[in-house]
C-alpha cells in the first residue's frame, strides 16, 4: 500500500467557503460576490463563538511583563480573551523562584481596604474592558530585585480573508468543524431548507474536535478530610 508521506492539507479560506456552499447545494459557478461577503461576516462570526466557548489550545501563549514598583495596574493586550494561569518570577536571590497568584473578582478587589498595601503580589484583577488591563495585590515593590508578571493567555483568533490563497488560524483537527459550522450559517442565509440537515452536522462536527481541544493530564480530587477525624 502506498501512501503520500505527506502532512500539508490545509486548505485556503476559499477552498473551504466553496465546500460549505456546496453542503448547502450551491454550486460553484452560481457563486457571486454577494455570496463571498456573507461568508466572510459569518466566517468571522463563527471564529468569535469560538473564542467564546472555551479555551482554544492553539491560540494559548505566555505573556511576560516587567513589574514597577508602587504600579499595581498594567495593560493589557486587546487581543486577550482570557486570563489563564499567572504567576510571578521573583529574582531577588538571584534564583529566579516563581510563585504562582490566583485571580479575584472585582468585588472581591473593591473589598480591599488598603490598595496600597505593598509586598509580594498574590492576586489578580483582570478587568475586561475594551482596553483590558491586570491589577495585583499587594502592590509590587521590587526593590531588592526585579519581578516579572508571567501569565497564560488565550487570544482571539485572526481574522479570516479572501486574501491571496490565506488560510484560516485553526489547526488540522478542526477543519471539519469549520467547514460544516460556516455551512450551517450560510445555510440561514441562501438555503433555509439545508438547515435542519447541517445543524446536527456542524454541532456534532464541533463537539469531536472540543473533546480533543484539552490537555492530555490526570486530574486528582484530594480533600482535606483531616479536621473529621480525632488524632
Amino acid at each position: 500500500m502506498t501512501t503520500s508521506g505527506t502532512y500539508a492539507f490545509n486548505p485556503s479560506l476559499g477552498e473551504l467557503t466553496l465546500y460549505a456552499f456546496n453542503l448547502c447545494g450551491i454550486r460553484n459557478t452560481s457563486i457571486v460576490q454577494e455570496h463571498m461577503t456573507s461568508a466572510r461576516m459569518a466566517t468571522n462570526l463563527m471564529c468569535a463563538r469560538w473564542s467564546n466557548q472555551g479555551v482554544n489550545l492553539w491560540k494559548v501563549d505566555l505573556v511576560s511583563t516587567a513589574l514597577v514598583t508602587g504600579q499595581s495596574t498594567y495593560n493589557v493586550d486587546a487581543k486577550t480573551v482570557m486570563m489563564l494561569d499567572a504567576y510571578i518570577s521573583n529574582d531577588a536571590t538571584g534564583d529566579n523562584i516563581d510563585r504562582i497568584i490566583l485571580p479575584v473578582s472585582r468585588t472581591e478587589y473593591a473589598s480591599y481596604p488598603n490598595k496600597e498595601q505593598q509586598g509580594f503580589p498574590t492576586i489578580y484583577w483582570f478587568d475586561r474592558l475594551l482596553s483590558p488591563t491586570v491589577t495585583l495585590w499587594p502592590v509590587p515593590n521590587v526593590d531588592n530585585g526585579p519581578q516579572t508578571l508571567n501569565y497564560y493567555r488565550v487570544i482571539q483568533i485572526q481574522d479570516s480573508n479572501f486574501v491571496s490563497g490565506q488560510t484560516v488560524d485553526i489547526p488540522f483537527l478542526w477543519l471539519e468543524a469549520f467547514a460544516f459550522g460556516l455551512a450551517q450559517r450560510l445555510a440561514m442565509v441562501w438555503s433555509p431548507d439545508k438547515l435542519p440537515l447541517l445543524k446536527p452536522l456542524a454541532d456534532e462536527a464541533y463537539e469531536i474536535a472540543a473533546s480533543q481541544n484539552v490537555e492530555q493530564a490526570q486530574q486528582y480530587i484530594s480533600p482535606q478530610i483531616a479536621g473529621y477525624f480525632r488524632p
